[in-house]
C-alpha cells in the first residue's frame, strides 16, 4: 500500500483454522467433569472421616478431616466455576 488506498474488507479470525476446535468443548468438559467428580469424592469421604474422628475422639484427624473437606469444597467450586467460564469463553469465542 502507498498510503492513498483504503482498505474496506472485513478482519477478524480465522476459526477454521483450528481443526480439532469442536472437539476442544468435549475435551474440556470432559476433563471439568471428571475433577468435579473427584472434588466431590473426595469432599465425601472427608466428611466421613471427620465425623468419625470427632466421635471417637481423635481431634488431630477430625482437624485434618475438617481442613480436607475445606480445600474440597473450595475445589468443587473453583471446578464448577471454571466449567461456567470456559463454556462462556467458548461461546464468546465463537461469536467473533
Amino acid at each position: 500500500m502507498t498510503g492513498t488506498e483504503v482498505f474496506t474488507g472485513a478482519v477478524g479470525p480465522d476459526f477454521g483454522a483450528v481443526a480439532a476446535s469442536v472437539g476442544l468443548a468435549r475435551i474440556v468438559g470432559a476433563l471439568l467433569t471428571v475433577a468435579l467428580i473427584a472434588a466431590v469424592g473426595v469432599l465425601v469421604g472427608c466428611a466421613v472421616t471427620w465425623a468419625i474422628s470427632s466421635t471417637s475422639g481423635s481431634w488431630h484427624t477430625a482437624a485434618r478431616a475438617r481442613t480436607g473437606v475445606l480445600v474440597a469444597l473450595g475445589g468443587a467450586a473453583l471446578t464448577g466455576s471454571a466449567l461456567a467460564w470456559v463454556n462462556w469463553l467458548l461461546h464468546t469465542g465463537a461469536s467473533l
